[in-house]
């Protein structure tokens, strides 16, 4: 085993450790979140390990775990049970596997969900993910996340992406979003892809201009991408099952307020 993915294994058990005492809170019930997922869709994860924390402050966002929902696609090691809420993800210790929905149950979370797509290329999608399983996480990028935690460095926000991408480029080693954004960029459908304004070059028709979109590096994607892409459905589980304001059961301290 060389050197480096040595060196990325030993980082990646102990910066993969979840802190407790900061664990963040979940925002809505386990119950609608597996009312309101379907497959295709983004979970975003809040984690709380050295890890996550890295990524939260390279990407100036809350999330920084992507898995994508696959259904009864496959079954997890959580059993038969769970054969119907299936996740595709890449773990940094195990590399991409699936994952029962109930791992993230509790932990705070946002489903992102693409619009306009056919069944047929969401499944298409998931088939991608699904055929990935067993690839390797790619180390080299624990590496080059680990010099963030010795000491925060004030690095501009242009350069903060490229610190996501720095990785071996193995196309069987993959991190958590660029193997969705994969996924996604294999039936072509855009997350943040890079746009190109050109103008006409003809007088007359001075003020008509075309816009055309560059599929960005699988690589360069972070888990905010999901969240603040134009093209995916910010999906809230507890307003997606009927919420009431006037039902709710305040305390009586808040009451008084």
């Amino acid at each position: 085993m060389p050197l480096l993915e040595k060196i990325g294994r030993l980082l990646a058990r102990s910066l993969s450790q979840e802190r407790d005492e900061t664990a963040p809170q979940t925002t809505c019930h386990p119950k609608f979140l597996y009312q309101t997922i379907q497959p295709g869709d983004v979970l975003l994860v809040e984690g709380n390990s050295g890890f996550s924390m890295a990524i939260k402050y390279l990407t100036q966002s809350s999330w920084s775990h992507a898995a994508l929902y696959v259904g009864d696609e496959v079954e997890t090691p959580s059993g038969p049970n769970e054969k119907t809420n299936a996740l595709i993800e890449a773990d940094v210790i195990e590399g991409v596997r699936a994952v029962p929905l109930s791992k993230y149950q509790f932990a705070h979370t946002r489903i992102c969900r693409p619009v306009g797509i056919t069944s047929e290329d969401i499944n298409k999608v998931i088939r991608y993910a699904v055929s990935r399983i067993g690839h390797q996480y790619d180390l080299r990028n624990i590496v080059d996340l680990a010099k963030y935690l010795i000491k925060t460095p004030p690095v501009p926000t242009r350069y903060r992406r490229r610190m996501l991408a720095l990785g071996s480029g193995d196309p069987t080693r993959a991190i958590c979003s660029s193997l969705i954004a994969e996924a996604f960029q294999s039936i072509r459908y855009p997350i943040l892809p890079e746009m190109e304004v050109i103008k006409h070059k003809e007088r007359i028709y001075a003020n008509c201009q075309k816009e055309i979109f560059h599929i960005r590096h699988h690589s360069l994607f972070a888990p905010r991408d999901f969240d603040v892409s134009p093209y995916f459905l910010v999906v809230k589980p507890t307003l997606e099952s009927g919420f009431n304001p006037y039902a709710v059961n305040w305390g009586d301290s808040a009451q008084r307020i």
